[in-house]
């Protein structure tokens, strides 16, 4: 079993449980919730089989990780992400987030850039908040979403 330290609670360490097989390209596969890096076992064969290396780990209170009681919220995670990704110094890496998994690859990209990561691959995925408010000043103004539900709702079969 392989871990990387992620930080620490108390007097203990926050360690995430992966695991690494292949050689090739990097493909770091991050589950959704409430699973856990066992979830990508019938992708992994074929991912190695086309020539990729394959790393699928339990994000932090999954799995065999570390289960501290503090630190899910996204930015977090992301830092998770990015400690795994230069403690395994990854470049070149597609990144692929299902459900929650997704989220974290956006708020990844969107934190630490594309330097160390060519491609994301989104699996029915929950992305971070994406409403302007004042405690998402980044976000995106309402009346986008304004827009598109007009949209939906004028041509609903459309949309479907």
């Amino acid at each position: 079993m392989s871990y990387i330290t992620v930080g620490k609670e108390n007097s203990g360490t926050i360690d995430l449980y992966y695991e690494d097989h292949g050689t090739g390209r990097p493909v770091i596969l991050i589950h959704g919730w409430p699973l856990s890096s066992k979830s990508w076992e019938k992708q992994v064969p074929a991912l190695l089989d086309a020539g990729y290396r394959v790393i699928a780990y339990d994000r932090r209170g999954f799995g065999n990780s570390a289960k501290p009681t503090f630190g899910y919220d996204y930015d977090t995670l992301a830092g998770d992400l990015r400690k795994l990704i230069t403690g395994l110094d990854l470049t070149g890496a597609t990144l692929v987030g299902f459900s929650m998994g997704g989220g974290e690859v956006a708020r990844y990209l969107g934190t630490y850039g594309s330097d160390r990561v060519d491609q994301a691959v989104f699996i029915s995925a929950i992305p971070p908040f994406l409403l302007k408010t004042s405690d998402n000043p980044e976000g995106v103004d309402g009346s986008v979403f304004d827009g598109i539900m007009e949209s939906i709702a004028a041509d609903r079969p459309a949309f479907l």
